[in-house]
């Protein structure tokens, strides 16, 4: 029996070979989003506190959270020091997927 995901996955792949790595970026920032949030709550800070110490809106930390824009490198940083972390920013190389 065909599963239909990875028929997608598959077919994606064979359309552009940089597929999986994409996906793949799209998970780890997935995970960096929701680390970010899980933060904020375990610093017992609402996004309304967390932008006013952060120097942005709160809706700016809502579209963050959720994933709806591409933050600035430098809000992010921002965000993290506030949250008492400090953002590494790190290039890897990945495998080839071939």
């Amino acid at each position: 029996m065909s599963d239909f995901l990875n028929d997608i996955i598959e077919q994606s792949t064979k359309e552009d070979p940089a597929f999986p790595r994409k996906v793949e970026a799209a998970l780890d920032h997935r995970r960096r989003l929701r680390e970010r949030a899980a933060a904020r709550v375990a610093a017992d800070l609402s996004p309304t506190k967390l932008a006013a110490a952060a120097g942005t809106s709160q809706s700016q930390i809502a579209r963050a959270e959720s994933g709806d824009v591409d933050v600035r490198l430098s809000t992010v940083a921002r965000i993290a020091a506030v949250l008492g972390k400090r953002l590494e920013w790190t290039l890897v190389d990945t495998p080839d997927p071939t």
